[in-house]
């Protein structure tokens, strides 16, 4: 049983919720935020890390490739998911199209959004200097 001060395991990473530091706490006034939320949202389950393709009212669409191994051609492919994830009012501002995000899984919140944006990791500009961005 895991305690309430206890990280919860999920495989090889650990739901880290972001510092209350690194959100200004006096734009957010969002009660699902699982930062500083009257009501957070529990983290649990899958975390996955994709780039931002459309920005909605109160919601990101994020895409991400993973490879999945064909065992009769003995060779490997690339498929893309795309995942909905709620916006927290804190992160609105931050965020753009082709950033690199954060989410985790949590309740269900509508019949498509199953996540909730955790943290940004990278803007647009960083990505297109390291050369990870392809457009």
């Amino acid at each position: 049983m895991v305690k309430k001060d206890q990280k919860k395991s999920v495989g090889k990473e650990q739901i880290k919720k972001p510092s209350k530091d690194t959100i200004k706490l006096n734009e957010c006034k969002d009660a699902l935020c699982p930062v500083h939320g009257t009501k957070p949202l529990k983290l649990r389950g899958r975390i996955f890390e994709g780039h931002v393709i459309k920005k909605l009212h109160g919601r990101v669409s994020i895409q991400f490739e993973r490879s999945l191994y064909i065992p009769k051609y003995e060779r490997y492919e690339k498929r893309r998911t795309k995942l909905h994830a709620r916006l927290p009012d804190c992160l609105k501002d931050e965020l753009q199209v082709g950033d690199l995000i954060q989410i985790a899984e949590c309740r269900p919140l509508s019949k498509i959004i199953h996540f909730v944006v955790v943290k940004k990791v990278k803007n647009k500009k960083e990505l297109k200097e390291e050369g990870e961005l392809k457009k």
